[in-house]
């Protein structure tokens, strides 16, 4: 029996990736069938949605048109609302800095898409994600990071499960971006000259600050800008709109640099600080998914990534219990950020990951 026999729901959002991987499948011989989720969108933002504009709507349409297969356009806009917009709102609320990505690769593409594929006869779900699944002899699954390290994508798959990763196909691991590229214009598909989308789908267009004060006010309070000795030194415009790390746009006069350190979300305070305060060699996360269901020891070492384009840290983990740990770092690493995603990797491997819930330091004895 030939791949023909297995049928490959392929998420497609008009881009040049998912085009390629719904090539790639139709090249191996797979019944494919191209499906587009319709997103929510602020009222009379449609157009600028990333994920599914008109316009994106259109080319997808025509890449399935080109490969000669079937495409339809699924509404999602009400689970994505609440599962994935709703959430993005209550966490900046909580002054946490949350990763929407992640929460809808998790609940929308291998949730909902996922269930309407095998509603639809489907075996498989596909995406255009750089990361690679493999099934190992004991037949459980792991994910691997895309050969390319510029597009690896494994971070924001971290929260899929053994029975998600079972039906998941992503044909762009082994590639880089540029055969990705070479590829669409080779076979003329009509996303191959598309740009990749950067910002968040559901903000309209326009940047995350913009969105929350017309969705999350509350988050766009002034108050004042502190020191950590408590010295105020001048006021910010929310706390929303500042990020750990950060030093542009402060509009303080001080004596040297500063830097958003910390946020007071009790007293509605965003602390700044010099450059020798920025970082902390400690973090707590929790909420934690092992890839293999368990942890692989009490206590390890392990590479991390703290956010999606962050380099690799190697850290210290001490497990709390099985979902909630301590992460140690030989020296202070800037910008941990509560409510982002912490994901630890063995090499290649995904271990797993887990939010972010508070940054500390700990002195060194």
């Amino acid at each position: 029996m030939g791949n023909e026999s297995i049928r490959v729901v392929v998420g497609m959002s008009g881009g040049v990736d998912s085009s390629v991987a719904a090539a790639l499948l139709l090249e191996q011989g797979y019944s494919v069938i191209g499906a587009m989720l319709r997103l929510w969108s602020p009222p009379g933002f449609d157009e600028d949605n990333r994920c599914c504009s008109p316009d994106a709507v259109t080319v997808a349409r025509r890449v399935s048109a080109k490969l000669g297969i079937p495409f339809y356009v699924i509404d999602a806009q009400e689970i994505f609302y609440e599962r994935i917009v709703q959430t993005f709102i209550v966490d900046y609320q909580s002054g946490l800095t949350p990763n929407p990505c992640i929460l809808c690769n998790q609940w929308i593409r291998w949730g909902f898409l996922l269930q309407t594929a095998i509603d639809m006869g489907g075996q498989y779900l596909a995406t255009g994600h750089y990361a690679r699944v493999m099934q190992r002899s004991d037949g459980m699954y792991e994910i691997l990071k895309g050969i390319d390290p510029g597009k690896d994508q494994s971070y924001v798959l971290s929260a899929l499960n053994q029975d998600q990763l079972a039906q998941t196909m992503l044909p762009l691991g082994g590639m880089d971006k540029q055969a990705v590229r070479n590829f669409a214009q080779q076979h003329k598909l009509p996303s191959a000259k598309r740009p990749d989308s950067q910002d968040l789908c559901f903000t309209g267009g326009r940047n995350y600050r913009d969105f929350l004060r017309d969705f999350a006010p509350q988050t766009n309070q002034q108050g004042q800008i502190r020191t950590r000795k408590g010295e105020i030194i001048g006021e910010h415009t929310g706390l929303a709109d500042y990020t750990i790390g950060q030093r542009k746009g402060l509009r303080i006069a001080y004596r040297e640099p500063l830097y958003v350190i910390d946020k007071d979300q009790d007293n509605n305070a965003l602390i700044v600080g010099t450059r020798s305060e920025l970082g902390h060699n400690k973090m707590i996360v929790d909420q934690f998914h092992w890839i293999l269901g368990e942890a692989p020891a009490a206590q390890f070492v392990s590479d991390v990534k703290i956010r999606y384009k962050s380099p690799i840290i190697q850290g210290r983990i001490d497990m709390i219990n099985k979902s909630k740990m301590e992460v140690r770092f030989q020296q202070p690493v800037r910008d941990i950020t509560p409510g982002q995603r912490a994901v630890l990797y063995d090499e290649d491997r995904v271990l797993g990951g887990g939010v972010i819930i508070s940054a500390q330091t700990e002195e060194v004895l």
